[in-house]
């Protein structure tokens, strides 16, 4: 079986849920996430940890993952601005079954903080 490395950009609460998955899945999206978009490379994904998962919460991380290249063939990589933003659209009702696709575990490669010190 060939594989794909794809990149997914998390905040905090994303990465503990992957964490308590024991590093194998990615958790169901939310009611206002219709989509489940993992990227294709990793300077998307340190780009959308870093510039929006951290102001928005504080930390941005970048996990990197395996998953069977012949299953993600269903899916068209969508380019959503420049030449590195390509990503993957998963309906949220597929991500279990993207998740079984999953070769291995989940990794955190990058991970960014806030600067700004809390008194």
């Amino acid at each position: 079986m060939k594989e794909t490395i794809l990149y997914r950009p998390v905040g905090p609460e994303e990465l503990a849920l992957i964490e308590a998955s024991g590093w194998k899945k990615f958790p169901p999206r939310l009611p206002e996430q219709p989509i489940f978009y993992p990227v294709m490379n990793e300077d998307y994904a340190i780009q959308i940890a870093r510039d929006w998962n951290v102001p928005a919460s504080g930390s941005g991380h970048v996990t990197k993952f395996a998953i069977d290249e012949e299953y993600l063939k269903k899916f068209a990589v969508q380019n959503v601005g420049g030449p590195i933003h390509n990503e993957l659209w998963v309906p949220a009702e597929e991500l279990e079954i993207f998740n079984d696709h999953i070769v291995g575990v989940i990794e955190v490669v990058k991970s960014f903080f806030s600067a700004k010190v809390e008194r």
